[in-house]
């Protein structure tokens, strides 16, 4: 049987896998990537301690706003890194100089 000690090593897992690539990447969509691993396991997170809330389900209902919020996010996110891309020709985050044109 799958434990909550379970779900909550597969997240923290989770989390320690995006914070490593948040750190470690110079790819502006790497990072993302890392990013939307920390989102997901605090979604993961959620739904795990909902599933012992049998009143209000509010893990649940948290994680689904977690996921439309995550989703938001990852859209705005690609078009800064493409408007990004189409100024400097490049998505490294430590070779863009300045923003303004």
């Amino acid at each position: 049987m799958i434990t909550l000690t379970d779900f909550l090593f597969i997240s923290a897992g989770l989390f320690c896998t995006g914070i490593f690539i948040v750190l470690s990447k110079r790819n502006a969509i790497q990072i993302l990537i890392g990013i939307e691993l920390i989102i997901n396991a605090a979604i993961l997170n959620l739904v795990a301690f909902g599933k012992y809330d049998k009143l209000n389900n509010a893990g649940q209902s948290f994680a689904l706003f977690a996921i439309v919020l995550a989703a938001a996010a990852v859209s705005v996110a690609l078009a800064i890194i493409l408007n990004v891309y189409r100024q400097y020709k490049t998505i490294d985050p430590n070779k863009v100089e300045r923003l303004k044109g």
